[in-house]
């Protein structure tokens, strides 16, 4: 949990990225800047067969892990290795900008999270673009709340996690706890959150040329199915553009290199401005989604990640 003494903090580590960082990210601007690069690469984004959301890797060594049904939805309860050794529990909302499944690398954290803290952790599947939209996976991400703070949380902390766009649901759900009088969560930890379905940030302009994989171009086609009917800056669907006073504390990871950095920047501003508690780490150099990259920098994020979520 944050201390006292990191209400305001603000870590940037303001040195040279790590060779192994700058020949990552050489590597995806080959392999994956070209997947958002263009409207028409998001489209085929969007039309894409989704994979599949069972577990593998890590997460299967040693770990009891059970699914059941929520709001329409597949949720998998992952054990630490020699089972639960602490009441709470951690809700983990994963990335793939709405339009891919969860990701070997996310399993691998959720394992790592669940062993760190001695808690389950919980994995919603919620629907992707074009077949859901955002209210159907924040209504579920409620009902999973819902579900946690009477079962695993019930006498524990209750933390949210996710990144990218899962980062953008976790950010969302609490501004949407906040205002039904729901259960709040003890924390929200964001790994380089999608928070402005518009994109509309001007720092924008300087950052995307940068990152070595993400593109506005082909983000915008998602972000127009997924918002549906509602205007891309509606506070329901875009937590950048709502309300920040009243949030759990926050802590936020993001990489300089990183489409989602202004805006992560931003957020942190605008909940200390309101009187909450945000922390923000940021790597310099380092792309996209660095604390599941295997990197130095990545490696080191994904412990401070752990140790937070873990107490």
């Amino acid at each position: 949990m944050l201390s006292e003494g990191d209400v305001t903090a603000r870590t940037i580590r303001v040195v040279s990225a790590t060779l192994a960082t700058r020949a990552l990210c050489a590597v995806l601007q080959r392999t994956k800047k070209r997947r958002f690069a263009t409207t028409e690469a998001g489209a085929r984004l969007l039309a894409a067969p989704k994979g599949p959301v069972t577990p593998v890797g890590a997460v299967l060594r040693g770990r009891r892990i059970t699914s059941s049904v929520v709001a329409g939805f597949p949720v998998h309860r992952v054990e630490p290795r020699g089972g639960v050794r602490r009441t709470g529990a951690t809700a983990y909302f994963h990335g793939g900008g709405y339009v891919s499944t969860i990701a070997r690398q996310h399993w691998d954290l959720v394992a790592d999270l669940a062993d760190v803290s001695g808690r389950p952790v919980h994995v919603p599947h919620y629907g992707l673009a074009p077949q859901h939209t955002a209210l159907e996976a924040i209504a579920l991400g409620l009902a999973v709340v819902d579900s946690l703070a009477a079962s695993d949380a019930a006498e524990g902390p209750l933390r949210l996690a996710g990144d990218s766009a899962g980062g953008g649901l976790v950010v969302l759900l609490g501004q949407h706890l906040r205002d039904a009088g729901g259960p709040i969560p003890d924390l929200l930890t964001v790994i380089a959150p999608w928070l402005d379905l518009a994109m509309s940030h001007p720092e924008l302009d300087a950052v995307e040329p940068t990152d070595p994989w993400l593109s506005r171009a082909g983000l915008r086609p998602v972000a127009d199915v997924w918002a549906a009917e509602l205007e891309l800056t509606d506070p329901r669907i875009s937590p950048i553009h709502g309300s920040f006073a009243d949030l759990p504390p926050i802590e936020a990871h993001v990489g300089s290199r990183d489409l989602t950095a202004p805006d992560t920047r931003l957020l942190v501003e605008r909940v200390l401005a309101a009187g909450g508690q945000a922390v923000l780490h940021e790597e310099v150099g380092s792309p996209h989604v660095h604390p599941l990259l295997p990197t130095p920098e990545g490696r080191r994020a994904r412990a401070t990640l752990l140790a937070t979520l873990g107490a």
